[in-house]
């Protein structure tokens, strides 16, 4: 009588789909709520920064379209450039937001140099907590 053979590495196999299936599906749904609101997370990203004292600027005008354009462009980014881009900061908290991060640093290496910006201050992990603090309403509830 044939036996039913039970292989545990296919069931981690899909179980790792699945799991896979569903960051992809919870990335793409913030990349499009990144996009669609853009100029309200960029206003209140801004106005946070300036709460917490992150940023020091001469045009909040600036900034917010600044923020709101790259927020709209995140999605268009390659995998790879963006996963080269968040690098050095991608185990600055556990389970992180993959947006914040990503726009974290941005602030640290890229807007530091626009026009509109006197100063930058604060640790990584506190631009971080400021830029999450916005963001993180944008991840799926579990």
């Amino acid at each position: 009588m044939g036996g039913h053979s039970h292989n545990p590495y296919r069931a981690d196999a899909a179980a790792s789909n699945s799991i896979d299936r569903k960051r992809e599906q919870e990335r793409r749904y913030m990349l499009q709520s990144a996009f669609r609101n853009s100029e309200e997370l960029a206003s209140s990203l801004v106005q946070r920064l300036l709460d917490n004292h992150i940023i020091e600027t001469n045009s909040v005008d600036g900034i917010r379209e600044t923020l709101s354009d790259q927020l709209q462009k995140v999605s268009e980014i390659d995998e790879h450039d963006f996963n080269f881009k968040i690098a050095p900061i991608r185990q600055l908290v556990p389970n992180p937001n993959f947006l914040s991060l990503y726009i974290t640093q941005y602030i640290i290496e890229d807007l530091i140099n626009h026009r509109d910006i006197e100063d930058i201050f604060g640790e990584e992990a506190d631009i971080y907590q400021a830029v999450d603090s916005v963001l993180g309403s944008l991840r799926p509830k579990r």
